[in-house]
C-alpha cells in the first residue's frame, strides 16, 4: 500500500510526509476518525514510506528490498496487533495466533471492518478482543534490536479493544519506548481509549472521503461506471468499506436488509410466534454479525425518518434501490413520536450483545418493543 493507492486525504498524507522529511517523527501517533475514511491504508502506507530504502519526496519507491517485504507484509521489523479470540483448547491467543488469516485479509483489501476480520477467523459467537497476554508480546518484541529498518513499527488496531489490564501494561512502554520505534493506533472509537494512552500519543484525524474521490476511486479500481459510482459514493457518505460492500453487491446488506424487513412487517401485523422465531433466528448470529445487523437498522431507521421531510429528493438520505422500494411504503411509520424510542431500544440491544448478554433474551424483547413502538 503506497500514498499514491489513498484516495484523497492529501492534508493527512502532506503531514506524514513534511514529519519524515523534518526527522520530527512521533513515537506514538493515533489515527482516528469515521469508519471507512482509510486509518489503517494511511497507517500501512505511512510504515511502508517510512522504512523504504529509497523513497522519493512523494512516496514509498515500491521496489526496494523493504518494499518487497512490505508487498507481503513480512517485513521483520512491521508487526501488527489486532482483535482476537481465544483457540478452542482455551489457551490466551494473541495476534500472531491469527497472522496469517490477518496477511491474507489486508492483501486482499485494506479497506475492512471489524466484522470483515471476525469472519476471516470463523468466529462464532465469541467477541474479539486485545488480550492481556498481548502487552507481553508488545514489550517482548519491541525490546529486540531492529532487524533491518531504523524504525521497529508497531501498528494496533482498534486499540479500544483492549481492556483495562491490557493497556496499563503497555503505558511504560509507550511513554517511554525504545530508541526508533514507533506506535500507530488505529482507531475507530477513540473515546473509549484509556485517557492515558490517549494522552502519550499525537493525535492524527482521518476525515471521510470526500465524495467526488471515493467516486473517482471506485471507477479507477473496479470499472466502474460513472453513474453507478457517484450513486454508490453518495450512499456510502465517505465510508470506503460500505462503498465496496456495496460495489461488489455485498450479501450482508441484503441479508440485513431482509432481516429488518421481516422484524418490522411482522411487528406491524403483531404475529408473536413470528417475532419469536425472528428473534430466535438472529439470535444463532455471532456476535458482530448481530452488532452489524443493528448498526444497519439504526441507519435505516434515520434513512427512513429523514424521507418524511422532502422525501427522496433530500440529500441527506442515503439509500440502495433495494432499500429505497422497502423504503417507499416504510417510511411513515418512522416519524416523531417513535423515533427516539425506537433509536434508544436499538442502542440498547447494542450495547447489550457487545457485553455478552443472552441474545435470545436481547433479540425477543427488542422485537416485542419494536411491535409497540411500530404502531
Amino acid at each position: 500500500m503506497n500514498f499514491s493507492q489513498i484516495p484523497g486525504q492529501k492534508a493527512v498524507i502532506d503531514r506524514l510526509r513534511s514529519s519524515v522529511a523534518e526527522n520530527r517523527v512521533s513515537h506514538a501517533l493515533l489515527f482516528y476518525g469515521p469508519g471507512g475514511s482509510g486509518k489503517f491504508a494511511i497507517a500501512l502506507a505511512f510504515a511502508r514510506y517510512i522504512s523504504c530504502e529509497k523513497r522519493t519526496a512523494e512516496d514509498a519507491c515500491g521496489i526496494c528490498p523493504s518494499c518487497v517485504k512490505y508487498d507481503k507484509l513480512i517485513h521483520p521489523d512491521l508487526h501488527f496487533v489486532f482483535p482476537v479470540i481465544k483457540k478452542k483448547s482455551g489457551t490466551e491467543s494473541v495476534s500472531d495466533t491469527f497472522i496469517a488469516q490477518w496477511r491474507e485479509m489486508v492483501l486482499r483489501s485494506p479497506w475492512f471492518s471489524l466484522s470483515t476480520w471476525t469472519e476471516a477467523m470463523e468466529v462464532a459467537n465469541e467477541q474479539a478482543l486485545i488480550p492481556v497476554a498481548e502487552a507481553a508480546e508488545i514489550i517482548r518484541k519491541l525490546s529486540l534490536k531492529s532487524f533491518e529498518s531504523d524504525f521497529k513499527i508497531m501498528i494496533i488496531w482498534l486499540p479500544e479493544k483492549m481492556n483495562a489490564e491490557t493497556a496499563n501494561k503497555l503505558l511504560k512502554m509507550i511513554e517511554e519506548p525504545p530508541a526508533r520505534t514507533l506506535f500507530i493506533l488505529v482507531s475507530e472509537e477513540d473515546d473509549r481509549l484509556l485517557p492515558t494512552i490517549t494522552s502519550r500519543c499525537q493525535h492524527i484525524r482521518i476525515p471521510s472521503i470526500q465524495s467526488d474521490e471515493l467516486s473517482a476511486h471506485l471507477v479507477k479500481t473496479m470499472g466502474m461506471d460513472h453513474a453507478r459510482a457517484s450513486e454508490i459514493a453518495a450512499i456510502a457518505n465517505g465510508n470506503m468499506v460500505r462503498a465496496m460492500e456495496l460495489a461488489r453487491e455485498d450479501d450482508n446488506s441484503a441479508v440485513h436488509l431482509e432481516r429488518f424487513t421481516k422484524l418490522m412487517r411482522t411487528a406491524w401485523t403483531r404475529d408473536i410466534h413470528s417475532l419469536v422465531t425472528w428473534s430466535e433466528e438472529t439470535a444463532t448470529l455471532g456476535r458482530e454479525r448481530q452488532k452489524s445487523f443493528l448498526s444497519y437498522s439504526l441507519r435505516m431507521i434515520r434513512e427512513n425518518f429523514i424521507l418524511n421531510f422532502n422525501g427522496r429528493e433530500n440529500r441527506l438520505v442515503y439509500l440502495t434501490r433495494a432499500e429505497d422500494e422497502f423504503s417507499e411504503k416504510f417510511h411513515p411509520f418512522i416519524n416523531e413520536k417513535n423515533i427516539n424510542a425506537l433509536n434508544r431500544e436499538f442502542n440498547l440491544a447494542y450495547a447489550h450483545v457487545e457485553s455478552n448478554g443472552n441474545t435470545k433474551m436481547i433479540f425477543l424483547d427488542l422485537a416485542l418493543r419494536t411491535m409497540r413502538l411500530i404502531r
